[in-house]
């Protein structure tokens, strides 16, 4: 038999020689589940149809070729399955219905491999963590429509991930809040319904989500709440001595909460600006206890909606003497996004507190265009590995949309893949082949190259032979001005010239692709417009060198082709950017690409 890939990988696998003979007419059996009944037995038959061509049928006689059996009072671990392939028959076993489910779904990826010649192997499979998210950024303007985040809660659910939230800041459609969030496109309180109702019936917990201390500028903006802001003249934060702040999180909650069934809410609280309005507080009492004061009024409110308040740990760690004042029921999600960043010691602070926390690290996708590869693979194995060392509760991998939102989503695919399997088991998933899995189960291509380019253009990254914190090099001399390429100038041409090369490897995979995938035709043009994109920050940082280096002025033919190349990447980025988002934010996202690119070319022209 061939390798068989997992996504996760198992715990415990073992594969043997033998070959287990579907029948002409299987049937299926299911106990202990009756309340998920229809669900399991729809899926059932989607799968075995798709990757079999029979039409298994259901039965009623444990003898039945594939049987699903829950019992509460079996030894399997909670979330756990055990799944045996035999000569004859294939049984799932659990304790409960997400283990079953999670068995079905290893089942699924045997038969998408396998088809009718099922290898005969023994599963034994359990989480390291309890709760295995992903949060996707809707705030930084791409809000995804319905049938991306069905797709995306889909293919998640399949990898075993089993919290989905959705970052807002202010698309969410607030009754009497209509100026905050108007051409936006945000989600409405009865797709949020729909959204928990999906995410349920695949054991996927959908958590809300709503900043609500710093990164509230989007609100603040706005003269109907710029009195409410911790500094008018900069309104990024809500100022935590002003009751009015408050009062419009209640209202804000009264709305939002109501449509999740989730018992946890994510306030937010990370990178907040404190130093203007209540300076006069932080001299008396000092910044973090103002932080924290306004914090546990924040935790009064999640109270009062029988929640469990989630929030960013980067500001309590500034003043970890005050960690032990929090209440014992809070959740502190310990996020960093670089290979190094410190997860075990600042972990081991909170846990010292014995106040329950997740580890959050994240794709490396945004401020990027195609993706970190090396750091993203790094940053969650380093979260996974301090996590498991320190008690987290929780693995939830972040997916950002920074400075215009210009990576496209199948870029997240490899850090969703790869975190998806360190949250599940760490020791057995650290080293998956890491290509030919993405490639196999986030594109359905068996040829995997579309995993080889995912791979290869997010290192692109690094072959400019420079690092970048929170960003890619390439990304950052696509915003420079063309006139001081100060950090251009540490790339140098031959950094540039060697991330060319790389550009074109990756490239080289998407005439290969073989995605059997309804989307194939999008995510060939997706990843097509990515590798444009690059190439165009590669031509655009070797005009700023060749500017730098000899004097002269522009070429006005070499700022003419960029002029060209750049409108046919936006006019394409457009049609993309429609195909899977609600049109509210594609101007705002479009409006800086067009800043860096050809508004600062046309300039020289005129």
């Amino acid at each position: 038999m061939d390798k068989i890939l997992l996504l996760p990988v198992p715990r415990e696998m073992t594969v043997e020689k033998s070959i287990c003979k579907i029948p002409a007419k299987p049937n299926f059996f299911i106990s202990g589940i009756e309340e998920k009944s229809d669900f399991f037995s729809d899926y059932i038959r989607k799968i075995t149809k798709k990757y079999t061509g029979n039409f298994w049928e259901q039965s009623y006689a444990s003898n039945s070729f594939l049987s699903i059996t829950c019992d509460p009072s079996c030894a399997i671990q909670p979330q756990g399955y055990k799944l045996t392939i035999s000569k004859n028959s294939v049984k799932i076993e659990s304790s409960d219905a997400a283990g079953a489910y999670y068995g079905l779904c290893t089942l699924k990826q045997i038969l998408m491999q396998k088809n009718k010649n099922l290898p005969v192997l023994q599963i034994y499979d359990y989480p390291d963590f309890k709760h295995r998210g992903v949060m996707i950024d809707i705030s930084r303007s791409k809000v995804p429509k319905m049938e991306t985040l069905y797709n995306l809660v889909d293919l998640l659910s399949s990898w075993k991930i089993n919290q989905f939230q959705l970052y807002t800041e202010h698309t969410f459609a607030y009754k009497g809040h209509e100026v905050v969030w108007k051409d936006k496109s945000p989600m409405t309180a009865e797709e949020i319904k729909k959204l928990d109702e999906f995410c349920k019936e695949r054991f996927v917990e959908l958590v809300p989500n709503q900043n609500s201390f710093g990164h509230f500028q989007r609100w603040l903006q706005h003269p109907q709440y710029r009195h409410l802001a911790e500094d008018p003249d900069n309104p990024w934060t809500l100022c935590p001595t002003d009751p009015g702040s408050i009062e419009l999180l209640d209202d804000l909650y009264n709305q939002l909460l109501p449509n999740f069934s989730s018992k946890y809410f994510n306030v937010g609280c990370d990178e907040t600006k404190i130093e203007k309005r209540s300076a006069f507080a932080i001299k008396e009492k000092g910044e973090g206890r103002v932080y924290l004061e306004f914090l546990l009024k924040i935790y009064q409110l999640t109270q009062k909606y029988g929640r469990t308040m989630q929030f960013w740990g980067d500001i309590i760690q500034q003043h970890p003497e005050l960690i032990p004042e929090l209440p014992k029921d809070v959740i502190v999600l310990e996020w960093g996004y670089e290979e190094n960043h410190p997860f075990e010691p600042r972990c081991k602070k909170i846990e010292e507190t014995g106040i329950p926390f997740y580890v959050c690290p994240g794709t490396s996708s945004w401020n990027s265009i195609a993706g970190r590869t090396e750091n993203c693979l790094a940053n969650l194995i380093n979260a996974a590995e301090s996590g498991l060392k320190t008690g987290a509760m929780g693995f939830l991998n972040t997916d950002w949309g920074d400075n215009g939102h210009w990576q496209y989503l199948p870029i997240s695919y490899i850090g969703f893949g790869f975190g998806a399997g360190v949250s599940w088991c760490l020791r057995t998933n650290f080293d998956m082949p890491v290509e030919k899995t993405i490639g196999l189960f986030a594109f359905e291509d068996k040829s995997h190259n579309s995993g080889h380019f995912v791979y290869e253009i997010g290192s692109v990254a690094i072959s400019t032979g420079i690092y970048t914190s929170n960003a890619s090099p390439l990304f950052i001399s696509l915003r420079e001005d063309l006139e001081r390429p100060i950090f251009t100038e540490r790339m140098r041409t031959t950094g540039i010239i060697k991330a060319q090369k790389q550009i074109e490897k990756a490239a080289s995979y998407i005439p290969k692709i073989r995605i059997e995938s309804k989307e194939k035709n999008l995510i060939k043009e997706e990843f097509k417009n990515c590798a444009r994109l690059l190439e165009h920050a590669c031509k655009r940082g070797l005009l700023m060198l060749e500017k730098y280096k000899t004097g002269k002025g522009f070429s006005e033919k070499t700022l003419k082709s960029l002029v060209k190349n750049a409108e046919g990447i936006i006019h394409q980025h457009k049609k993309l950017w429609l195909k899977r988002n609600k049109p509210g934010g594609l101007e705002e996202g479009v409006e800086l690409l067009e800043k860096f690119t050809l508004n600062s070319y046309k300039k020289y022209l005129e």
